[in-house]
């Protein structure tokens, strides 16, 4: 519902935009790297071609990277596309920047870390503006996923900006979320516990030649195990997809009692504590088979499918609210525009709660007659049968 009539999902490509997507889909990168800035700009037909996209994603494993300023994370992606190429899989990365003030656009300022991948051609780095959203992520860049994805890509990662509470909206994008913690006193943990830490599937303490490194797993290990006894940890249930489980990597502390006694703790997953050093590609092998063994559980549970239905939930919802907002903001310049209503409010002739229920009348009205039409229909069909 778009001020822009003529960029509807339903409208067929154009001549150009099919070719596009021809191009794209045959794994021309010149034509994703196109895609991908049509979807940024929000260029006229770019929502025709993201709906074509989604019949043709699905395999990529989406993997989010997020951490603290400083804790590494352009360097751990740089190694870690380096593995997984090695590995011969191709990769497409995401990096979203803070949004220049001026210009809307993405500051570049960490790409120069990525380094090690440079010419290879089945390693795409695109860098995003986060565009001002409260958790670093912006509508374009789950479009931009899709489109890697749709492209042929085995591993889409994405690295976020900074790290804090709002960060949490990288759990609806990302299949699988790995937290960055450098080496630092126990008040940085902390710090982190009220939000970033809750999403962690994989905790990476980067920079683990540092002193502190030790101390700081541990205090990790203690938060996983104290949410799993019921305080407000990781394990306290307000993670990702939920902990408690026991992976081969990351056995409770010494002296826990590892018995299971119930007989399901199998059934949810413990995040486990990785150890890097990025800028000499110590731990990353390591890294790269723990997201594996979560990927291998996110099948297995059937957490992927459950999780792929939340995130198509919340696109819905992402789109109805900015579609409804766009029609509202038409639907208030047509009755004389927010400020000439507002001077109307501070002159006392009448009031917001007034001029809402005004806007909205017709829209409740169309909501309405649509309602009516798919009642109609609906008995059409019955009478058919």
């Amino acid at each position: 519902m778009s001020g822009d009539e003529s960029d509807r999902p339903t409208q067929s490509l154009s001549d150009d935009d099919r070719a596009l997507l021809e191009d794209l889909l045959a794994g021309k990168h010149r034509a994703l790297a196109r895609v991908i800035s049509k979807i940024e700009d929000r260029s006229p037909g770019y929502r025709a071609l993201v709906s074509e996209l989604y019949s043709h994603t699905g395999e990529a494993d989406v993997i989010g990277i997020t951490g603290s300023p400083g804790a590494g994370k352009s360097t751990l992606v740089d190694k870690l596309a380096e593995t997984y190429r090695e590995r011969g899989e191709t990769v497409g990365i995401i990096a979203i920047d803070p949004s220049s003030p001026f210009s809307g656009g993405a500051v570049l300022g960490d790409r120069i870390r990525m380094a090690s991948t440079v010419g290879d051609m089945d390693v795409f780095v695109r860098s995003m503006s986060a565009r001002g959203t409260l958790g670093g992520l912006s509508t374009a860049t789950a479009d931009a996923v899709k489109a890697m994805d749709a492209f042929g890509k085995d591993k889409i990662i994405i690295e976020t900006v900074g790290a804090g509470q709002n960060e949490i909206d990288i759990v609806r994008t990302a299949d699988t979320v790995a937290v960055l913690v450098p080496p630092g006193s126990g008040d940085d943990v902390q710090t982190l516990k009220a939000g970033i830490l809750e999403i962690a599937d994989i905790f990476v303490v980067n920079k683990a030649d540092r002193d502190g490194a030790d101390r700081t797993v541990q205090e990790l290990r203690e938060m996983i195990n104290l949410g799993e006894d019921g305080g407000a940890g990781p394990g306290a249930g307000a993670g990702h997809h939920g902990v408690g489980a026991t992976t081969e990597s990351e056995k409770p502390n010494a002296g826990a009692d590892e018995d299971d006694s119930d007989g399901d703790a199998d059934d949810s997953w413990r995040p486990p504590i990785v150890e890097t050093v990025a800028t000499t590609g110590d731990g990353v092998a390591d890294f790269v088979d723990e997201l594996a063994a979560h990927r291998d559980y996110l099948v297995d549970s059937g957490t992927l499918a459950d999780n792929a239905r939340q995130r198509y939930a919340e696109e819905i919802r992402t789109h109805l609210r900015e579609d409804v907002h766009a029609l509202l903001e038409e639907q208030l310049e047509r009755a004389g525009g927010v400020d000439d209503l507002a001077e109307a409010v501070r002159r006392g002739e009448t009031d917001p709660y007034s001029i809402v229920d005004d806007v909205l009348e017709p829209v409740e009205a169309c909501v309405g007659d649509l309602e009516t039409d798919l009642a109609d229909g609906e008995r059409g069909d019955r009478g058919d049968e």
